[in-house]
């Protein structure tokens, strides 16, 4: 039987998927039970300092070729969620991606430091939401500086703790701001958030689908998209990447590891083939692999290139 476990920062993942921040992962026990249905790890949902509200519902959408959001990383805040996140880390056999988000860099600064008493194994800087421009301003990911500056600031804080970075696909600049981030500190890259803003308007009523009239766009029909994105930061960097959107099967996972991705991150897959989609993609690797004579799944991270 192949190997399908890899090492990303120094963490060992039993296979390579991994539950995007925000899908099902609400509370400690949605995040067990994704990994019950056969995630190698999970990311929480983006920790603010303060409770966020997020923004007011109908905040999806999706078609089957894509999938749209201004969910708006809605959270209760710190406090709360290390009250939930600590006991399922000090229980979990699985790894924990701990994903923090802010409104200024001093608020990341801030969470960073007070999220270390739930030793997460892992911490990641969602500076990428295009869901929160209304409220904060064009996001820090979009401006290789403001990347750069973040990540060196946050680093120092976050003593030995692997950081990882998800960034904008909405940038023609990917390959720098990924390489700016791995000289100030970065371990790894997460490639990356929803493309867009983009409007989905019902015709019937005449008006947005959304109560926030834009959101991210993601799913199966921006997959090319995103594996160019990931191919990009791969030709760019040396510290490895977690290869996140239009993931709906294991071939597609496969795809986006021979792109760059040492890690795959599985959100809308989720809405289109339930909580055991985890299950069904490892089994679709793992055919696979045996078809093709791969005994170890980390030896196709970029072998496309």
């Amino acid at each position: 039987m192949s190997d399908l476990s890899i090492n990303f920062c120094g963490v060992k993942f039993r296979n390579p998927l991994v539950l995007a921040s925000g899908i099902l992962g609400v509370t400690a026990s949605s995040l067990k039970n994704v990994i019950r249905n056969g995630a190698g790890g999970v990311t929480t949902k983006s920790i603010w300092l303060n409770p966020h509200k997020g923004h007011p519902n109908p905040t999806m959408f999706g078609t089957e070729h894509y999938f749209i959001n201004a969910v708006g990383l809605p959270d209760a805040g710190i406090e709360k969620a290390i009250d939930e996140i600590k006991p399922l880390i000090e229980s979990s056999e699985d790894p924990i991606i701990v994903s923090i988000a802010g409104g200024n860099k001093q608020d990341f600064v801030d969470i960073a430091e007070k999220i270390h008493v739930v030793n997460p194994q892992i911490l990641e800087l969602n500076i990428s939401c295009p869901n929160v421009e209304d409220q904060f301003g064009r996001p820090f990911a979009c401006v290789t500086v403001d990347a750069g500056e973040l990540v060196k600031r946050v680093k120092e804080v976050s003593k030995n703790v692997p950081l990882v970075v998800k960034l904008s696909p909405n940038v023609n600049n990917i390959a720098e701001i990924a390489l700016e981030c791995e000289k100030q500190g970065a371990d790894g890259i997460n490639m990356g958030n929803t493309f867009g803003p983009g409007l989905v308007i019902d015709i019937d009523i005449r008006k947005p689908v959304l109560h926030n009239k834009v959101g991210g766009v993601s799913g199966p029909g921006l997959k090319p998209l995103y594996v160019k994105k990931v191919w990009d930061v791969y030709s760019a960097v040396k510290i490895p990447i977690i290869g996140t959107g239009g993931i709906l099967t294991g071939e597609d996972a496969i795809e986006m590891m021979m792109a760059g991705a040492s890690l795959v991150g599985v959100g809308t897959a989720v809405y289109y083939r339930d909580i055991d989609v985890f299950s069904k993609m490892v089994k679709e690797i793992s055919d696979w692999c045996e078809r093709s004579g791969v005994e170890n799944l980390e030896e196709i991270v970029g072998a496309a290139h």
